[in-house]
């Protein structure tokens, strides 16, 4: 009986074994068509993927449901906290991070990520009426940025400068009163209320919703610190087959001006990363 035991046992073990192989070697690809959709983890800030009314839009969902034709697979978005989005996707929660995501080294590492396709940069957003003195001297007041963001690593240091910078965040905001928040939409929502002097969020962010005509009329957005150029990628999981077709799919949306026309209809032409 030990015997049949010892052998039954053996046998699961080796199961376990194969089963964590097929796992570890199973196309992502595969994965996703097997569903019918690929789920895309995002946060809700113009103008990626935000609400007009009951209505959403956005950039990148354009993008993404122009891709999903072109994959043949439906879209669907989650809303995610974005300083979880790795976890979300190595637990396939979602299986793409879409929503104006930096490009960094670290993430490259951890991520397999797509081409580039938008440009950003990180700007300063605060009370039309407090600009001029704050960037005068911004030791010792309030500072927000959306945890996880790359304008929270860049102010932390936790993304190095590289030779597009030309100030450093880290050095220019080394004497602030910093706190993380859980959105760039809440950032600008801080300032808005006086409770932050001073919102760090991804330019595309910024001018798509502060100024004139928006709910933060009051409020400007200043570029004139260069903390360095960044480029929007599309995340998913390590080793995924599925970022090259992706690629490819962009790469025939450009040629046929799909994405130039969503492109204009969010302002974002000149943000446009060239794909060849």
């Amino acid at each position: 009986m030990k015997k049949i035991v010892s052998v039954v046992l053996a046998v699961i073990l080796m199961m376990g074994v194969f089963a964590g192989a097929a796992m570890a070697d199973e196309s992502d690809w595969e994965y996703i068509t097997g569903k019918g959709k690929m789920v895309i983890g995002m946060t809700l800030f113009a103008p990626m993927n935000y609400y007009e009314g009951d209505e959403f839009v956005g950039f990148d969902t354009e993008l993404a449901k122009a891709v999903g034709e072109k994959l043949g697979v439906e879209i669907e978005f989650i809303e995610i906290n974005w300083d979880s989005k790795e976890i979300e996707l190595n637990s396939k929660n979602i299986d793409c991070i879409w929503n104006g995501m930096c490009i960094t080294e670290e993430r490259k590492q951890n991520m397999s990520i797509s081409n580039p396709y938008l440009y950003n940069t990180q700007a300063i957003v605060a009370k039309a009426d407090k600009i001029d003195a704050l960037l005068a001297n911004v030791d010792g007041t309030y500072v927000v940025a959306e945890q996880g963001s790359t304008g929270e690593g860049k102010l932390l240091g936790s993304i190095p400068d590289d030779d597009t910078v030309v100030v450093s965040a880290k050095e220019f905001f080394a004497n602030v009163n910093y706190t993380a928040v859980d959105s760039m939409a809440k950032a600008l929502m801080e300032v808005k209320a006086g409770t932050a002097d001073i919102a760090l969020v991804d330019s595309v962010c910024a001018l798509a919703m502060v100024g004139e005509g928006t709910d933060y009329d009051d409020m400007v957005v200043n570029l004139d610190n260069n903390f360095g150029l960044q480029e929007y990628g599309i995340a998913f999981r390590k080793g995924s087959d599925v970022t090259e077709k992706l690629n490819e799919a962009i790469l025939e949306l450009t040629k046929d001006g799909t994405i130039a026309e969503i492109a204009a209809r969010y302002g974002l032409t000149d943000a446009l990363v060239p794909v060849e």
